[in-house]
C-alpha cells in the first residue's frame, strides 16, 4: 500500500487528492505511510452499497473460489487471471452499477 501511496503521490506532483478506502486492515495499518498530498477518507464499516466493487469481488468468488479446491497457489492464480480477463464491460459494469451513484439529478 505504501508503494502505490508514494507513486499515486509522484503522479499527482504538487496537487492534491482524496483517495477514499474502505477498513481493510492494510488501509489502516499503523505503517501506513500517507504522503502529506493525499487525504484518505475511509467509507463507514459495514457499508458495501458504498462500494460497488464488492459485488464484483463476490461475483468472482462464486465463480472460481466457491466448492473449487486449488492444489496450488499457481493454479488458483490462473483460474483467476483467466476468469478476470474474461469478464466484459457490460459484465462488470452491471455488477458494479448503483443508481445513486452514476445517475444525474
Amino acid at each position: 500500500m505504501n508503494i502505490f501511496l508514494e507513486q499515486m503521490s509522484q503522479y499527482l506532483g504538487p496537487r492534491e487528492a482524496f483517495l477514499v478506502m474502505d477498513c481493510a486492515s492494510w488501509h489502516k495499518s499503523k505503517s501506513l505511510k500517507v504522503p502529506k498530498n493525499i487525504e484518505i477518507i475511509y467509507l463507514p464499516p459495514y457499508s458495501p452499497e458504498l462500494n460497488p466493487v464488492e459485488r464484483l469481488w463476490l461475483y468472482v468468488k462464486q465463480n472460481i473460489l466457491r466448492n473449487k479446491i486449488y492444489d496450488t497457489i499457481a493454479l488458483l492464480e490462473s483460474a483467476l487471471c483467466k476468469f478476470i480477463t474474461s469478464l466484459t464491460y457490460s459484465t462488470i459494469k452491471q455488477l458494479c452499477y448503483v443508481s445513486y451513484l452514476n445517475d444525474q439529478q
